[in-house]
């Protein structure tokens, strides 16, 4: 089978940090494949290096075998890629059908087939009425649509989709589905960063996991879990915090990880009366006192 992606110790450094910590990464053509990692793990920086909006500090890569690294071959990747950023960055200015056009004319599709693909894409997406508002007035759902539609118009052979699912409901949730699983079962290639893991377990057959800039596992959906949920298999190889496991004290925690002692109150106490009370532990209540 040959490789969509492969990586050879690619690394990237912020400073003294290490964001991703020479990764090996092997995604077969014609495979969904999920990226996943905690909050920090390296994600967003690993789909930024293969997509060309940053530069590694070391290693190689190869995508649909090509270099992208070389200036010569990184324009005809490009042709042949797909994006859909966690940030998205749209033309807020035009309409729908306008940005599907303009991206269509960048990667050199006749006018014809841009109109036809538009037609199919925002059907497909229950986007029929986007011609009635510009892009600044979509809810994020609807950009997640469009952006996603823009980084299929061009027929790419390998699509990279940054958190496509966060902030969007239910039914435009399906409708990216859908549209995703259609463009695998011809053959193209996936590779997908989420957190939402059952939507990673519905869609992908192959996952990658990274923790603290390392690739800790990769294999096929099937024999990462065992018969397990993806859920159990990815807390057990990035560890759980015992810190962030544990019970807040008022819910049923430690009790004795809280000094402060339940304050009785006299409702036929004033509220000043109350405070001054609290605010001086020696000062004597007039208990007697008739309430207001």
């Amino acid at each position: 089978m040959s490789l969509a992606i492969e990586t050879h110790g690619l690394t990237r450094n912020f400073g003294d940090f290490c964001a991703v910590d020479e990764i090996e990464l092997r995604v077969e053509a014609g495979t969904f494949y999920g990226f996943l990692g905690p909050n920090g793990a390296g994600k967003s920086t690993t789909i930024k290096m293969l997509t060309g909006l940053l530069a590694p500090s070391k290693g190689t890569m190869r995508l649909l075998g090509e270099n992208p690294l070389d200036r010569k071959a990184a324009i005809g990747i490009k042709q042949r890629i797909g994006v859909v950023s966690e940030d998205l960055a749209l033309f807020d200015y035009l309409k729908a059908r306008e940005y599907l056009m303009f991206i269509g004319r960048m990667f050199g599709v006749d006018r014809d087939t841009i109109e036809d693909r538009t037609d199919q894409l925002l059907t497909l997406l229950r986007m029929d009425d986007v011609d009635k508002k510009l892009i600044l007035e979509y809810s994020h759902g609807m950009k997640k649509k469009v952006a996603l539609a823009a980084a299929l118009l061009p027929d790419p052979e390998l699509l990279f989709l940054d958190e496509p699912f966060e902030g969007v409901d239910a039914v435009t949730s399906a409708a990216i589905r859908e549209v995703l699983s259609s463009f695998v079962s011809r053959g193209s290639t996936v590779f997908l960063t989420s957190h939402v893991l059952s939507i990673v377990e519905q869609l992908c057959t192959h996952v990658g996991i990274i923790s603290h800039g390392e690739l800790v596992e990769q294999t096929s959906l099937d024999e990462l879990r065992q018969g397990s949920s993806l859920e159990a298999v990815f807390l057990e190889k990035v560890g759980s915090s015992e810190e962030a496991m544990q019970t807040l004290s008022w819910l049923g925690g430690d009790a004795n990880s809280s000094s402060a002692e339940p304050m009785e109150i006299d409702f036929g106490e004033s509220i000043a009366e109350v405070a001054e009370s609290h605010d001086d532990p020696n000062a004597a209540s007039d208990s007697s006192q008739e309430p207001s």
